[in-house]
């Protein structure tokens, strides 16, 4: 078996990994870059419809912030390499971004595809060796210092090695959680792994009449006791088998891992941009006398479909006049209309999740370096940490910006 020597070795060419691989190379270090695809940067070509959403912003406080509990921990990585950085340094290698709403920045291109070839143009003018279907099988270390890794073919040795393979998300696109197996048989505590950023089913059927419509502005809070203050908001979209959206993307995070502890999650839903029962309720009088029915009054709130489920659920006729409807009925529409109850029992799992919440611990991660704390000249980046944000370029974003400081910040 032979080995070929390197400065350092990069395992995975995601954000993370090509953005590593390109800054320690400008530092003067030889580079290997390993995919275990025949093709580099498979999820990143995915990212946002194929659109890449690859930043936002947010000032760092803000975008921190939005990681929750463990946000703080991007500080150093931000410092480095925020989103102005990583908008001057694609405008350097000849790629223009721009941010049509004022928030989410694109390539103005809005194709992954520029991206891509860019980065990989830049990797190849500085000599980053890059070998594709390669899947690293093994770190090497001798006590407490990396040596290089074992692929199935062969070993490469090398003081440096990031792992940089992300998560478990879109398995189809190489994200089988290569990486938390590696760190693990190092000494490496990796945390409970849940499936996020991705659409949830529902107990109830009633959702399926109701999927030709995006709903504005919906709030969404999980109805349990202990979990109360667990709440988003955006727009919403009904499915064939229950919801997504954007705000459904976000709240993932947060249901997914409550899944795995009761077997059915219940949720409230403000379909009415943040009404109130009282409010509603005067919304309904004032207008009812220009309705010719309870389903054309409704429509001044909701669309169509979704009136006729919600008079269903109030066992209400909507052909009825509003007025003439009996009290208790209207109480139960206007209850419905403010919070409407919808029961979370599953999703696709790692298959469609765009992002994996949970992975190695970030207490044996340095937040200056990006370096292991067990073990010296191993690195971590992106998503295979314990750190993952909403939609809107955030995880792209925290991709860059570690594994640009780890690449920077070499032993």
């Amino acid at each position: 078996m032979t080995s070929d020597k390197y400065d350092l070795i990069v395992i995975g060419s995601g954000a993370a990994g090509i953005i590593a691989a390109i800054v320690a190379s400008r530092e003067g270090k030889k580079v290997l870059l390993l995919e275990k695809l025949s093709k580099i940067a498979s999820k990143l070509k995915a990212t946002g419809g194929g659109r890449c959403n690859l930043t936002n912003t947010l000032c760092n406080e803000d975008f921190m912030a939005r990681f929750g509990k463990n946000g703080r921990f991007m500080q150093d990585a931000l410092h480095e390499f925020d989103h102005q950085k990583l908008i001057a340094f694609l405008e350097e290698i000849g790629i223009e971004t721009h941010a049509p709403d004022g928030f989410r920045v694109f390539p103005t291109s809005h194709s992954s595809a520029t991206i891509i070839a860019g980065l990989e143009a830049e990797m190849l003018r500085l000599g980053v060796t890059i070998h594709c279907n390669q899947k690293v099988t093994r770190l090497l270390s001798t006590g407490r210092h990396i040596d290089g890794v074992k692929t199935e073919e062969k070993s490469f040795l090398a003081p440096n090695v990031i792992v940089a393979t992300g998560g478990m998300g879109y398995p189809v696109l190489g994200a089988e959680g290569d990486g938390y197996n590696l760190a693990s048989e190092l000494g490496h505590k990796v945390t409970e792994l849940s499936p996020a950023m991705m659409p949830l089913k529902t107990k109830e059927e009633w959702v399926k009449n109701c999927r030709a419509d995006t709903i504005a502005k919906v709030e969404l809070r999980v109805a349990l006791k202990k979990h109360k203050n667990l709440r988003a908001k955006g727009d919403l979209i009904f499915t064939n088998s229950g919801i997504r959206g954007p705000v459904v993307l976000d709240f993932a995070r947060e249901v997914t891992p409550l899944l795995k502890k009761y077997s059915e999650v219940p949720l409230l839903l403000n379909l009415t941009k943040g009404k109130n029962e009282e409010e509603i309720r005067q919304h309904l009088k004032k207008t009812q006398e220009k309705a010719k029915n309870t389903l054309e009054l409704l429509k001044t709130l909701l669309p169509e479909a979704l009136c006729k489920e919600l008079c269903h659920l109030a066992d209400i006729d909507y052909h009825e006049k509003y007025k003439k409807l009996e009290g208790k009925k209207r109480d139960k529409l206007i209850s419905l209309l403010a919070w409407t109850p919808l029961t979370i029992t599953g999703h696709d799992g790692f298959r469609l999740a765009m992002i994996t919440r949970g992975g190695i611990t970030l207490k044996e991660i340095n937040p200056k370096t990006m370096q292991s704390k067990l073990i010296d000249g191993l690195y971590f980046c992106g998503e295979i940490m314990n750190l993952d944000g909403p939609c809107g370029g955030y995880n792209l974003q925290w991709s860059f910006a570690s594994g640009y400081l780890a690449g920077k910040l070499l032993t």
